[in-house]
């Protein structure tokens, strides 16, 4: 009996060693999840769908950031239609989020201004090693308010969005090379228009489409040296490019080809979906493509007539030799930590880890599940790259420029150009040389400015003359353009007086 005795005390401690060993890891994960720091965030949801049964708090790609930073992430999501309407009252009330993302810079300027944000020089300097590194100063300079940093900036990958594409088949069948000057375009153009490229005997084909409010006319724009919209330098001066000389030059060619019956006499009306409708259909010989066209409309035309062959154009040169596009802001929004709010460093650490160690997971999704290497080239399954694209709500917050990640994702999508299509515009874009925040003239004038644009549309019909364009600027300058362009030209002058931009 003593010896049962002896076992059972034995057996009794192995078995509490035992248990206690099994519950140490028990106990020291839930002592690691309960000191855990939570960081609330309000973002955006870019309009990304998640998969059913999950949701911003509870998904694979959150549950990754959180155990890679080991911090505990609350997500808020407001409705995308009154997303700056709950900005403004989260900021207003008490309750207020360690993070809040805009993207609007007109919300940043204000809330900077009231003091109601906080400066993160420290905290960058401290937790953002990675944010330094691939953030460039000229967004830094562009986040600085009296000498201080007031967010982390986003930025936009793609340096621009239109290039010229062509139907190469059809240039072939009519003996053309494709075109360089502003001239070879208008006889290319012409030939596709006239001359019966699809040889179906019907007069049914337009050299050029363009869409409503003169969309997908950057290019010709350009080949005088204008972009509407933009302030470009002239004489050391900022000067809207819609009143310039060169955008009346350009609306000459384009009521050209409109009066001869070369461009889309439908023009006006081509919203989105028929302009597609278009080129899909087989009509089209020409027109400015968004760089991701390739994988659009020029896809779906391939589809249904896998005769036809599209090749990427130089961008037309005018006369004097000037070719380019619009470009892409460098800035798509702005993270900024409330006053009032614990956690600063939490936020730029997880800030930090973004655009750093987790850019590449988030950007492209886990390996070997959306996207895998086979024979040293990156391959896309599209299925589950479709099904995970709400991880780029999180990867959007701190979007850095990152050429390899970008050239390996979009030549796994497929054999589209798409690399290649924003390597050719990067090296054609005409800078907008004004970034600073929408200046209280703006404000005020833009709408009512944007819409005297609409003679524009009513010169290249031939509704009124080419002339009409003198009275447009006039107006322009009368009616807000002049108050606009004062404000704006004060900021450049500033601007060149702090070094942060070089003079003209």
């Amino acid at each position: 009996m003593k010896r049962n005795k002896m076992i059972f005390v034995h057996a009794l401690i192995m078995t509490t060693s035992l248990v206690a060993a099994g519950c140490e890891p028990l106990e020291k994960e839930a002592s690691a999840e309960q000191s855990r720091v939570s960081v609330s965030m309000v973002i955006n949801d870019l309009g990304m769908i998640f998969p059913e049964g999950l949701d911003e708090n509870d998904n694979p790609y959150i549950h990754y950031i959180e155990e890679e930073t080991g911090l505990d992430l609350r997500v808020s999501i407001p409705p995308q239609e009154v997303y700056e309407e709950k900005l403004n009252v989260i900021m207003a009330s008490r309750n207020l989020p360690d993070l809040i993302h805009s993207y609007n810079p007109v919300w940043y300027d204000e809330y900077v201004k009231k003091g109601a944000i906080v400066p993160l020089d420290d905290y960058i300097d401290q937790y953002g090693p990675d944010l330094k590194k691939y953030i460039p100063e000229e967004a830094w300079e562009r986040m600085r308010y009296n000498g201080k940093i007031y967010a982390i900036p986003s930025l936009t990958e793609v340096p621009g969005i239109e290039l010229m594409y062509v139907r190469k088949d059809w240039l072939d069948r009519l003996g053309l090379k494709p075109p360089t000057t502003l001239d070879d375009y208008y006889e290319v153009i012409k030939a596709f228009a006239k001359n019966d490229p699809d040889r179906n005997g019907l007069h049914d084909t337009m050299g050029l489409i363009l869409t409503e409010n003169m969309g997908r006319t950057a290019p010709f724009f350009g080949a005088f040296g204008v972009q509407l919209n933009s302030w470009l330098e002239r004489d050391g001066k900022l000067v809207n490019g819609s009143t310039l000389e060169g955008t009346k030059e350009a609306l000459g060619f384009l009521a050209k080809l409109y009066r001869e019956g070369l461009v889309d006499p439908e023009f006006p009306l081509n919203r989105n979906s028929v302009f597609i409708e278009k080129i899909e259909n087989g009509r089209v010989g020409m027109f400015s493509a968004a760089w991701y066209d390739t994988r659009g409309p020029i896809a779906l035309n391939k589809k249904k007539d896998p005769n036809a062959e599209w090749i990427a154009l130089e961008y037309p040169v005018g006369p004097e030799g000037h070719s380019g596009v619009y470009d892409s802001d460098l800035i798509r929004g702005f993270n900024v930590v409330p006053a009032g709010t614990s956690h600063p460093e939490e936020v730029i650490k997880l800030l930090n880890f973004i655009a750093g160690e987790g850019r590449k997971t988030l950007k492209l999704g886990f390996e070997n599940e959306i996207w895998s290497m086979q024979d040293g080239k990156m391959v896309t399954n599209f299925a589950e790259h479709d099904k995970h694209l709400y991880r780029g709500i999180y990867q959007a917050l701190v979007d850095v420029v990152d050429p390899e990640i970008a050239k390996a994702r979009l030549d796994s999508l497929g054999d589209f150009h798409l690399y290649e299509n924003l390597q050719m515009i990067e090296q054609n874009v005409i800078r907008n040389q004004f970034y600073g925040t929408p200046t209280p003239a703006m404000s005020k004038h833009a709408g009512h400015l944007e819409e005297l644009q609409n003679v524009f549309t009513e010169i290249v019909m031939g509704i009124v003359p080419l002339d009409e364009f003198d009275a447009f600027v006039e107006r322009w300058y009368r009616e807000g353009g002049a108050e606009i362009t004062e404000e704006v030209n004060k900021w450049y002058e500033g601007r060149l007086q702090e070094g942060g931009i070089a003079a003209p």
